[in-house]
């Protein structure tokens, strides 16, 4: 699911301060929408029909879309990072990286996976995404209709220092999504730079309803993709209320001037620092949490739900989590987030809302649950 954020430009592109790419419940989903025609990219050495209704086309390792973007046209591609990070907590029940399509075939060497997807699908929900919840929260108290307040989280955030990398093991669902472009992540966020002009890069999970919304994955140039073997857009596994409970480890770390991306103990590819005004040496600031897209559909708060669509207070095996918040500082080395130095931010508490556990549960190093429901009569009209 990476999403990923870059500098000022339009979509197709970037978009304004950011554009996305995002690893999701089905690692943002690409399905079909009515008989939309999917375009096949430029590159494809072989497609394969995958079971479930995705269509994978093996491209060319050095005709993927990040060479589209202007300041990579001379790009020499680095398959591996030159270091790795010292200890990184992995997550406690791990899942390997199979999709579905894996069943109907495999990517040659030197090609990389990409999920065929409708060309131009840039609605307005993710033309906006992200701003910084500063600019968002304004939008919200003023009450001007601007579509940046529909934009709504629940998080916790972690600054003041130089950061080289964030990692946390982020808790899998589906929940349930509105129609009308709405979505609903569940993400890590690495930031840099001015309120108008923030830089991000961000990586998780996203619902949204079968639904292509906006510029993301390898629809937008500036990720390099390195792995031939997993396809971000197709499914993977999520965790079942009060039952099975499904994690995914998640890491983007700074090595060899690239912010390089892993899930569990994939490396995923990288976003070159040369494409960054303020990511091209540090981050300054790091958030995880959830988000969800509100289009206020007859003037009512939306019922997609955040997480797992239900709130923190249920707790494990009901309410969606984050475990082993972590972060790497100049030493090279992840380390704890300490609960103490974590800000809470949940916009609006009685629709979704977060809680840090200050117990430290055991094995789970700094964690917290969050999500909710959305709409209710009472409490989220």
């Amino acid at each position: 699911m990476a999403n990923i954020a870059n500098n000022k430009l339009e979509c197709l592109m970037l978009f304004l301060l950011t554009f996305s790419y995002v690893l999701s419940d089905r690692f943002v989903d690409g399905r079909r929408i009515g008989t939309t025609k999917l375009v096949k990219p430029k590159g494809t050495i072989k497609t394969i029909e995958g079971k479930d209704g995705d269509i994978i086309d093996c491209v060319d390792l050095y005709q993927q879309p990040a060479f589209d973007h202007p300041l990579l046209k001379n790009h020499t591609i680095q398959m591996e990072p030159s270091s790795i990070p010292s200890d990184l907590k992995v997550n406690f029940s791990p899942v390997k990286l199979i999709q579905g399509w894996h069943k109907s075939g495999q990517c040659p060497e030197a090609t990389i996976p990409i999920v065929r997807s409708p060309k131009n699908q840039h609605l307005r929900a993710l033309r906006h995404f992200k701003r910084s919840r500063t600019q968002l929260k304004q939008s919200l108290d003023s009450n001007d209709g601007d579509i940046l307040s529909n934009h709504e989280y629940a998080v916790v955030s972690f600054g003041g220092e130089n950061f080289l990398g964030s990692h946390a093991t982020i808790n899998v669902w589906k929940p349930i999504v509105e129609g009308n472009g709405e979505m609903s992540i569940g993400q890590i966020w690495v930031l840099a730079g001015p309120e108008e002009e923030i830089n991000t890069l961000e990586a998780g999970w996203r619902s949204d309803g079968y639904q292509k919304t906006g510029c993301e994955n390898l629809d937008c140039p500036g990720f390099v993709q390195t792995n031939k073997n997993f396809a971000i857009g197709s499914p993977l596994d999520v965790s079942v209320y009060n039952s099975k409970q499904v994690d995914i480890g998640v890491t983007i770390y700074k090595s060899n001037e690239s912010w390089w991306l892993k899930v569990n103990d994939q490396v995923i590819g990288y976003w070159p620092q040369s494409i960054y005004k303020y990511l091209a040496n540090s981050a300054t600031r790091l958030d995880y949490g959830g988000e969800i897209y509100n289009a206020k559909v007859g003037g009512v708060h939306t019922k997609t739900q955040m997480g797992s669509g239900h709130f923190p207070s249920e707790g494990y095996g009901k309410a969606s989590y984050f475990r082993h918040v972590q972060y790497m500082d100049s030493t090279g080395g992840f380390k704890d987030v300490e609960v103490g130095k974590l800000t809470v931010d949940a916009m609006k508490p009685s629709c979704y809302n977060i809680a840090v556990q200050s117990d430290r549960s055991p094995g789970s190093g700094t964690n917290f649950y969050f999500g909710g429901p959305g709409y209710s009569k009472d409490k989220c009209p």
